[in-house]
């Protein structure tokens, strides 16, 4: 791919739908989380936009600092466009798309694609990411809920509250077919994204157990929060030793290839906190060459959930 000089966003059809090309910088790209915090900086542009509220600086109608939290990160890869497959001056045209998804939430789709693929530049129909998506694409889901803290000094109770001047009526909405309500809420309750014995999937060696303390010079952001990127960090932190201690090369997880992956965010964390991480390794029966990660993070002191991921690795192609 060739380099140019970026480009500021271009609307498409309305302001729900914005589209920008992008020439990926090295913020952008890596082994680790980059790619996923610029697709949330990305959704929260697209969300003030839509929705005419400056997220940045929003507030409860009671003058307490409001947050659009993530709830819920889905990445899609593709052959092409994959998360850690970018790299210094890559171009792309990332089309986004904005739904309401009640009075306190919203749904946020992102296309990156190839920018020499020629797509119709038009507001990304949902059914395209979910029933027939470009297979040289990364597709992206954000799931967003508004919050506020409860009590000034910790991130432990974290009320839902959306700012009064928070405009989304307008938005188009969500089909409810595609709608990850369901699939988000059974995770909360059963610390997974895969039921017990899923389908045509195989268990493949015993659970991995290990632990983490938060560190405060890196995983918290300007707010004081967990930052919402930093938990794909933390996963892939307990995801790495998993792999070392099946003697696979660091040079190979650098290389891995996601295909499918998820985060269902259900708590934050005070500075201190240790959090166990529990991961368990299923192989695919009808895909040989795929291996799923399905991983829980708990709260080592209180054993409250905080974060579920579950992650699709073609492990022939690192």
């Amino acid at each position: 791919m060739n380099q140019s000089t970026p480009t500021q966003p271009v609307r498409v059809g309305d302001d729900s739908s914005p589209s920008r090309h992008v020439v990926v910088a090295p913020g952008m790209c890596s082994g680790g989380s980059l790619i996923f915090g610029q697709i949330g900086d990305w959704t929260w542009e697209a969300v003030a936009a839509a929705c005419h509220t400056n997220v940045h600086a929003a507030r409860t109608s009671e003058g307490q600092p409001a947050y659009l939290s993530f709830y819920y990160f889905h990445v899609r890869g593709g052959d092409v466009v994959h998360p850690h497959g970018l790299t210094f001056g890559d171009e792309l045209q990332v089309t986004s798309r904005v739904f309401q998804f009640g009075s306190q939430s919203v749904i946020t789709l992102h296309r990156l694609a190839p920018a020499g693929l020629g797509l119709a530049d038009a507001p990304l129909d949902p059914a395209e990411l979910y029933e027939h998506p470009h297979p040289d694409c990364l597709y992206a889901e954000n799931f967003n809920r508004w919050i506020a803290r409860s009590r000034p000094s910790s991130n432990r109770r974290l009320s839902q509250v959306a700012p009064p001047d928070f405009a989304y009526s307008g938005l188009p909405r969500l089909p409810n077919a595609y709608s990850p309500r369901t699939l988000v809420g059974r995770a909360r309750e059963t610390g997974s994204f895969y039921s017990a014995g899923p389908p045509c999937l195989l268990a493949a060696g015993p659970a991995h157990t290990s632990e983490y303390a938060l560190d405060v010079a890196r995983d918290l952001n300007g707010a004081g929060l967990v930052y919402f990127a930093s938990y794909f960090s933390i996963f892939d932190t307990a995801l790495l030793r998993v792999w070392r201690s099946l003697g696979r090369g660091d040079e190979r997880f650098l290389r891995r290839k996601v295909v499918d992956q998820k985060v269902g965010y259900f708590g934050n964390a005070d500075p201190g906190a240790v959090f166990t991480i529990t991961v368990r390794r299923w192989l695919s029966t009808a895909q040989p060459r795929i291996e799923i990660a399905d991983m829980a993070m708990r709260d080592s002191g209180t054993g409250r959930l905080l974060a579920v991921a579950g992650i699709e690795i073609d492990v022939e192609a690192s």
